[in-house]
């Protein structure tokens, strides 16, 4: 049988996770406002890449994309609660997100953090309950926690704030990013493993995958944002400048820029050799450098 392209593959993965996130996200009748806010962020048209990462992972340990389907919705929306706090006036104060108005335009700033709030809360509740019992439930679920605490995600963000405004520092952008962008896509395919019943060896392995294509998606995404306006974006540009963020391209400059990530693609490549999803991996690295938004 030829193996599944990848457009085909995140097509299916994107309607797979939709459904669960559709069928566990809380509706009008049941908490109102809370309910629009949280479903305006995730039901959003997102890519999906990192509930694509979690069933890529499971699927390279040679398990069912069933078995790793809360992990891979939990991680969505976690993905989304930071997206939907990165956007209030206190972070970022944006105005766009996924082509559409962030959530605290159309709800205000307490019910963007509430709604934020709610979707991290049932992450946890949906890797808990949507994963098969007989699976490594703890494990996955501290990883998420640490991948998307202060140790990860979070922790990156605060670094982030820090260093508005500071000199340009190629060591210190790549701590940020690590953190803010890296850590929950190595999370992903650390969990997909992990629920796919993978070999610590091959969990260690998908992990340094994803922190690599982690950081060249960051770097990618910080030359788009030098590069490209909102309607292509589809949040707002120029942000970083404006709020004097360190960025990549800020650092090395835009050409650089690009080769480093096309070296850290080319790195992380070499830890998708081994499993039985390398080509998606692999394909999936490449398409991360061809990004357009």
């Amino acid at each position: 049988m030829a193996e599944e392209s990848l457009d085909a593959f995140l097509e299916s993965s994107r309607n797979l996770v939709d459904e669960v996130l559709d069928r566990w996200l809380p509706g009008e009748p049941e908490c109102g406002e809370l309910a629009l806010a949280m479903r305006h962020i995730v039901m959003s048209g997102g890519k999906r890449f990192r509930p694509a990462l979690v069933l890529l992972g499971c699927r390279d340990v040679g398990g069912r994309d069933e078995d790793a389907l809360g992990a891979a919705a939990a991680m969505e929306m976690v993905h989304a609660y930071s997206l939907l706090h990165d956007d209030l006036p206190c972070m970022d104060d944006a105005s766009l997100r996924r082509g559409r108005p962030c959530v605290h335009l159309l709800y205000g700033e307490a019910m963007g953090v509430l709604a934020g709030d709610g979707l991290l809360t049932l992450a946890f509740e949906v890797l808990a309950r949507g994963t098969p019992a007989n699976e490594s439930i703890g494990a996955m679920t501290a990883a998420l926690a640490r991948g998307a605490g202060w140790d990860g995600m979070v922790g990156g963000q605060v670094l982030d704030l820090a260093a508005e405004g500071c000199e340009p520092d190629l060591a210190q952008v790549r701590e940020i990013h690590l953190g803010k962008t890296a850590a929950l896509m190595a999370t992903s395919l650390r969990l997909g493993a992990l629920a796919g019943g993978g070999e610590a060896a091959d969990v260690d392995r998908l992990e340094l995958f994803g922190r690599g294509l982690g950081l060249a998606f960051q770097i990618v995404d910080d030359v788009l944002d030098e590069s490209l306006d909102p309607v292509q974006m589809g949040k707002d540009t120029g942000a970083d400048a404006d709020n004097n963020k360190l960025t990549w391209p800020g650092v090395v400059g835009l050409t650089q820029a690009k080769a480093d990530a096309r070296q850290l693609v080319d790195e992380s490549c070499a830890h998708a050799e081994g499993g039985q999803a390398t080509g998606l991996l692999v394909a999936l690295a490449e398409k991360v450098l061809s990004r357009q938004n």
